[in-house]
């Protein structure tokens, strides 16, 4: 069964996130107007949005600051078409996708997980998912993988979805996202705070 053909999705978890100026300003003035873009995809509707985070650039050094969020969105897109549309928004605001991975941008959207889909297909999701450290900032997957394969490791990712999501549940580890947030070390959580009450 191919992306496109897969039944419709219910819920969609997507981490948003800058650290440079874009063509809508600063970080915190880029989220908003994107998330306004975000409540008008097709078929599409906004469940939950979280605070705002600044946390430290990853990896360390690499940049200013983050200002990052989570939204959960109620949607008939299929998974393919989603990440489409995430690319579409982040050119809108001027962001090339070519470079080095893991760079400091004005936009990153990332597609965090489609209800409990487990694609391109459950070997192919842990093989990314158990990637080694040193390998992770030179190689991107050419396929989209879902649950994102690193969702588990980052508490720029986990403490923002915590508040839209914390009963989602992996659907390769089983555990949700709050027992997730739980385990991370503390250092995966050094310097996280919320920019917005």
């Amino acid at each position: 069964m191919t992306q496109n053909s897969l039944p419709s999705i219910k819920l969609a978890l997507v981490a948003i996130g800058g650290n440079l100026h874009s063509l809508a300003g600063a970080p915190e003035d880029t989220l908003r107007a994107a998330l306004r873009h975000l409540s008008s995809l097709p078929g599409t509707r906004v469940q939950a949005v979280s605070r705002f985070w600044q946390t430290p650039a990853f990896p360390p050094g690499s940049g200013p600051d983050y200002v990052n969020a989570a939204i959960a969105l109620i949607t008939e897109l299929p998974p393919a078409e989603i990440l489409a549309q995430l690319h579409d928004i982040e050119a809108r605001f001027g962001r090339e996708r070519q470079g080095p991975r893991w760079q400091a941008r004005g936009l990153d959207l990332d597609l965090i997980a489609c209800d409990d889909l487990v694609l391109p297909d459950a070997a192919t999701q842990d093989a990314w998912r158990d990637l080694p450290p040193e390998r992770q900032p030179e190689i991107a997957p050419e396929t989209l993988i879902l649950p994102h394969p690193r969702m588990q490791d980052r508490g720029f990712v986990l403490v923002p979805l915590a508040e839209v999501a914390p009963g989602w549940r992996h659907p390769r580890l089983g555990r949700s996202v709050a027992q997730m947030l739980e385990a991370l070390p503390a250092d995966a959580l050094m310097g996280i705070r919320p920019v917005t009450a």
